[in-house]
């Protein structure tokens, strides 16, 4: 088969991107990660691909074949359940790694001593139990904090500061992680989630 090209890409549905992420399960049907389409047809190219669970279809056309006169393509589903013991040994409650842009949307960029929302460039990762006191760099110790109370607060705790904390921290389970990094996720996909996110998740309940 040719090589297939990002410029050969023909939705069957009609999408925001023209380059979608696929979202990628184990075969448990549990969520995992996001692919390019470009590594959701090496999957399918390879027979990788157990099932598919998502509504929009897109068709990759590649170079036309020496033998038979035909153009290829691989026709790849939004949602893709992957075959394979690495992919299925994953744990859905395994800690997603911590970063800024996803603490501030797992917060809903809204400080957690003041209350107000900001963009991201006005909020800082607070630790509720300063370093300097022992707290580790952790879900669980951390919280969005604009500027101004980050430097109130300063290497207190928020008893020691007499700040009161507005919302308790959480780990975010391997779905609303996949959600809070993508910012383009099609409603087929956010539908899918959305069902492997706990109750209790802040994402939910705002």
């Amino acid at each position: 088969m040719e090589p297939l090209l990002a410029s050969s890409i023909v939705p069957r549905t009609e999408i925001r991107s023209a380059h979608p992420l696929i979202l990628t399960l184990d075969v448990y049907g549990l969520p995992h990660r996001w692919v390019s389409w470009q590594h959701a047809v090496f999957y399918y190219a390879k027979d990788l691909v157990a099932w598919q669970a998502g509504n929009n279809n897109f068709r990759f056309f590649g170079g036309i074949s020496r033998v038979s006169g035909k153009r290829s393509a691989i026709c790849a589903n939004s949602i893709i359940a992957i075959r394979g013991k690495a992919l299925a040994s994953k744990s859905m409650f395994q800690v997603p790694p911590l970063n800024n842009r996803e603490l501030f949307h797992r917060d809903r960029h809204i400080c957690a001593y003041c209350g107000n929302d900001f963009s991201g460039s006005r909020l800082t990762r607070d630790h509720i139990r300063p370093v300097s006191q022992g707290g580790r760099d952790t879900w669980m110790n951390v919280v969005t904090a604009c500027r101004a109370c980050n430097q109130s607060k300063s290497g207190r705790t928020p008893e020691q500061a007499n700040m009161m904390l507005l919302y308790t921290p959480y780990i975010p389970n391997k779905a609303e992680y996949l959600i809070l990094c993508n910012r383009s996720i099609l409603a087929d996909q956010m539908d899918f989630l959305a069902r492997h996110i706990p109750a209790q998740s802040r994402w939910k309940l705002g």
